[in-house]
């Protein structure tokens, strides 16, 4: 785009977006209450003889109102949950690391034999930090497979 006629004054992209303190009409007369962010038009188009134009297209926020980036950026993220496998005297170990192998996206083999050692000698091991609808589904994924799991908050994100 080279430039664009706005109310018969000829702007270049650099003049839109960078002004010069000497300009002669500002884009924004008196105070600009709202946000909002120019939008640049083809004037190369068909249909478009001479490229001339009535006034910028500008998309307004209303004042005081977030936009959706903000409002993401400000929910809270689910607390995370961990899946705890406990020790059991009836499965052979290879098929824990298989079912684990098998339940838990990206586990690899390494993983899985730690995690079941770990549970093997203390009791319990976590096998995974994640959302509490994956924990849940993890979990029961697990039992499924005769292996003996739980969930809980993970409060301190370790």
């Amino acid at each position: 785009m080279d430039s664009a006629m706005v109310g018969r004054i000829a702007l270049s992209p650099n003049h839109v977006l960078n002004p010069k303190p000497g300009d002669k009409q500002p884009l924004c007369k008196g105070p600009c209450n709202y946000r909002g962010m120019l939008v640049a038009v083809s004037t190369t188009g068909p249909g478009r003889g001479g490229g001339l134009l009535e006034r910028p297209v500008i998309e307004k926020t209303a004042p005081g109102r977030e936009s959706e980036f903000d409002l993401r950026k400000s929910r809270k993220t689910a607390p995370p949950y961990r899946v705890i496998l406990h020790n059991d005297n009836f499965n052979k170990r290879e098929y824990v690391v298989q079912v684990l192998m098998k339940v838990i996206p990206g586990m690899t083999l390494d993983n899985a034999v730690n995690i079941m050692q770990e549970a093997h000698h203390n009791g319990l091991s976590v096998v995974i930090i994640c959302a509490q609808a994956d924990a849940e589904e993890h979990c029961m994924q697990l039992r499924g497979n005769g292996l003996l799991s739980t969930i809980e908050p993970a409060s301190d994100g370790c």
